[in-house]
């Protein structure tokens, strides 16, 4: 792949997430500077790749898991950039305004929830806190009964998995097909492992649909997940 593959791509990713329909040639055209004819020709290769595919009823496209995977890997492997500020203070508020722990994780989701609209989640001791359903079922891409019932399936199964899969990294984000229950939810669930009194693999976290701003939800989840680690073992 190109570099101005990777920047068509991930210009892709952040005006779908942004306007939740499939991207045309001539946007991407005048963002680049270039002809139609040569995005269109960018845009084939990319779809050939399998990192965009076109939906039979638009001439636009939108990312596969696929390319959504390689524009957070390349995210990851970016020189690291602080969270928004008006964002962290408020985390860091909510935080060690709670007094207790679990009002305290309680309050960093509901926070996480107000900033990003997804659905906010996290462990406190054996049980998982839920918090914002009305985001995600909000979601345009979740008015088809059966696409409701995956995400129901994910939800159902996701406290039991994460205690059974203990993910270990600081930052987990798992793509669509990624998540072990609900593979065809079309979900991206982007969680924070951090040290709790209840649990040395305490995670907090959002679920929503895989059209994400991963950019700035993923800076807030590691954020709020080392403000709660900070705070309740000061």
């Amino acid at each position: 792949m190109t570099e101005r593959q990777q920047k068509i791509l991930a210009a892709i990713v952040e005006q779908y997430a942004e306007v939740a329909s499939p991207v045309g040639s001539s946007l991407m055209a005048k963002l680049f500077g270039v002809s139609s004819a040569t995005i269109r020709a960018e845009m084939a290769e990319l779809e050939r790749l399998g990192y965009i595919s076109q939906p039979h009823t638009s001439a636009g496209r939108v990312p596969t898991d696929k390319g959504y995977r390689l524009y957070v890997n390349n995210l990851a492997s970016d020189n690291p950039e602080h969270t928004p500020e008006r964002a962290s203070k408020a985390l860091e508020t909510r935080a060690t305004s709670s007094g207790v722990p679990e009002r305290a994780i309680r309050n960093t989701v509901d926070t996480l929830v107000e900033l990003t609209h997804n659905l906010g989640i996290a462990t406190i001791g054996d049980q998982l806190y839920m918090s914002g359903l009305s985001n995600l079922f909000g979601q345009p891409e979740f008015i088809n009964g059966q696409q409701v019932q995956q995400v129901a399936r994910l939800l159902d199964n996701l406290e039991p998995w994460l205690k059974e899969a203990a993910p270990n990294q600081p930052l987990n984000v798992y793509i669509g097909s990624e998540n072990p229950i609900g593979r065809s939810a079309r979900c991206s669930l982007i969680i924070s492992k951090f040290r709790s009194p209840y649990s040395d693999h305490s995670y907090i976290g959002v679920l929503g649909p895989t059209r994400q701003q991963y950019r700035d939800v993923m800076r807030l989840v590691e954020h709020a997940g080392n403000t709660l680690e900070e705070m309740l073992y000061a």
